[in-house]
């Protein structure tokens, strides 16, 4: 019988401090079922990609997929090897114990444990193996005696849009923000592989707008280069990423889909350089750097007097175009045309064509340490 979703909640315990951030910049490494029921396969694939998210210094987790075939797959037709996706679940099924290695030795190598649970039994599973997030699968974003049963857990959760309904996004976001649950939302084509003309990249700007405080990702099945998608799926946004991963292990064909280590890799120093070219956040104004700052200061206009200028001389907006002009270079400590107000007073005599500079005039800014400091550093 399937666990139901109050026996999942009685069984939830969690070693991880959960919330929302656990999705930030996180790196889904969807190991699927291409350990092909075989736990050491399933081993070397996480030792290889393990390195790989070492060697990049990512935030990442790797992804198992649960299904307990005596529940998912209708008894008269769990011998059917006619039915492909069928023959595929029952010849790549593990024991409890054997995802529970697995899920060991994702921690031993550095990435978080994650698990899509098709049915009720594996959410209990996910459960009972302490893992900190659940997925909920495209197909199953409309599944919603599963969903309650994964919400029962309290676990963050990552769902996938591919091939969904607005109503169903909708539906499932409101579900999560009603009980407090963090949701991240991944964009996602389901289409395996997909083309490069199929990604609809702007959806990601779509479902950032609609769901505004969740985490938005993009999980990806293209396969033709593994730097573009990530760099534009970033600046748009996406804070999460998730593809398939294989290795070329004992001749097994690879999927098209799926992603070696080294373009893994290659995908990671893609994000990296993401991150460079994009900067500070959107939420906030970036800071310059003191070299541009340094460069800009030598473009501003310097105030110089138009003609001899008397102690005492005040400044008046009216008639400044008389007393002054601005020109380059700046020099160090002279007034920019940044400052230049009206109501100083001249404390000495200035020639005609004689930089203004800040120890010249009387004004409440001239008295400001911060901003002396500053006029007199920059410049020639």
């Amino acid at each position: 019988m399937a666990a139901s979703a109050t026996t999942c909640l009685k069984m939830a315990r969690d070693p991880y401090v959960m919330h929302k951030n656990i999705f930030d910049n996180l790196f889904v490494l969807e190991l699927a079922n291409n350990h092909w029921g075989k736990v050491e396969r399933g081993r070397k694939i996480i030792e290889e990609f393990g390195r790989i998210v070492r060697f990049n210094n990512v935030h990442a987790a790797i992804k198992l997929q649960f299904r307990d075939v005596a529940s998912f797959i209708h008894k008269d037709f769990q011998a059917n090897e006619g039915i492909r996706y069928i023959k595929k679940i029952t010849e790549c099924q593990l024991s409890a114990a054997a995802y529970e290695s697995l899920v060991k030795a994702i921690v031993a190598n550095g990435c978080l444990p994650m698990a899509t649970p098709f049915d009720e039994q594996s959410v209990a599973l996910c459960v009972k193996l302490a893992l900190p997030i659940i997925k909920i699968a495209s197909s199953d974003i409309n599944d919603w005696p599963l969903i309650e049963c994964i919400a029962a857990t309290r676990k963050p959760t990552i769902v996938s849009t591919g091939g969904s309904s607005l109503k169903d996004m909708d539906d499932i976001v409101t579900f999560f923000e009603k009980r407090n649950i963090p949701l991240a939302i991944n964009h996602c084509v389901s289409k395996y592989p997909s083309e490069d003309r199929e990604l609809e990249l702007n959806q990601i700007d779509f479902i950032k707008n609609r769901y505004p405080g969740h985490t938005i990702g993009f999980s990806s099945h293209e396969y033709h280069d593994w730097c573009s998608s990530i760099m534009m799926a970033y600046a748009k946004g996406a804070r999460t990423f998730e593809r398939h991963i294989d290795i070329d292990m004992e001749g097994v064909p690879v999927s098209s889909y799926c992603s070696l280590p080294e373009q893994v890799d290659e995908w990671f120093k893609a994000f990296h350089k993401a991150i460079e070219m994009c900067g500070s956040p959107g939420t906030q104004k970036r800071i310059p750097s003191k070299q541009e700052i340094h460069y800009l200061d030598a473009l501003v206009r310097g105030v110089y007097a138009k003609r001899d200028l008397p102690k005492g001389h005040r400044f008046d907006h009216a008639t400044l175009h008389n007393d002054i002009y601005t020109a380059i270079p700046l020099q160090k400590g002279q007034l920019s045309c940044r400052e230049l107000m009206t109501g100083e007073v001249l404390l000495i005599d200035v020639k005609v064509d004689a930089a203004v500079s800040i120890d010249m005039i009387d004004s409440a800014y001239a008295k400001n340490r911060v901003l002396q400091k500053l006029i007199n550093e920059r410049g020639l």
